[in-house]
């Protein structure tokens, strides 16, 4: 790496996550603020690439993430609301994952198609904020994504267009995304690798800002 070249980390990202949500605003303040490069790596939520985990974990972890991600919004004054609908269609009775998964599969692939060109990091910032931050009900429906991929300087037409020409790429970029993540050390979101380093979960940045800080971190 050249002396001045910007130091890099890896972003794995799942549109599903409240956490990785309830990062960004703090994560983009780091990015727009140093001599950073943020690789944004979408991958699907942990129930679609293991659909028998909601069958395994403690029943008493959801309502404890829906208690936790609410106070960590309250506490940094984030607009949140849990998505209407959930990017995951799951039956909240029986935990079940649905075989069929149209949102979240669409907006992986969406994911993978604004980093292809270059706007990774603003597409999930202004998509997460459509999803997650209350203000729409009807995520799915109307232009609301179209609008979200304009503000980050994309056209949702040309997005979808890409994708349905060759759907299988799109795919095989989301597998490779998880295969780096496990090969990285963990399987969860949002993860922050540096240099061959994970940094697991939204109370993890200030650490990977320390790390990054004893490679030569620069502010802009």
């Amino acid at each position: 790496m050249p002396a001045n070249a910007p130091l890099e980390f890896q972003l794995y990202w799942s549109f599903r996550s409240p956490y990785s949500y309830l990062v960004l605003r703090r994560l983009i303040e780091f990015v727009e603020g140093h001599d950073v490069v943020c690789d944004v790596r979408p991958v699907y939520p942990i129930a679609v690439r293991n659909p028998e985990f909601f069958e395994k974990v403690n029943p008493l972890w959801p309502p404890y993430l829906l208690r936790d991600t609410t106070r960590i919004a309250e506490r940094e004054g984030i607009p949140y609301r849990w998505p209407r609908p959930d990017p995951i269609v799951q039956d909240l009775a029986t935990r079940t994952i649905a075989a069929d998964q149209p949102y979240i599969r669409r907006l992986t692939r969406l994911g993978i198609a604004a980093c292809d060109r270059g706007r990774g990091l603003p597409f999930i910032d202004q998509v997460s904020r459509t999803i997650w931050d209350g203000s729409v009900a009807g995520w799915n429906e109307g232009d609301h994504l179209a609008r979200a991929a304009s503000e980050a300087g994309l056209d949702l037409a040309e997005l979808d267009a890409a994708i349905e020409a060759d759907p299988d790429r799109h795919e095989a970029a989301i597998e490779a995304n998880q295969d780096a993540l496990e090969a990285a050390g963990h399987w969860g979101v949002p993860t922050m690798v540096f240099e061959a380093e994970p940094f697991f979960g939204q109370d993890r940045l200030d650490l990977l800002i320390w790390r990054m800080g004893q490679k030569g971190l620069r502010a802009r």
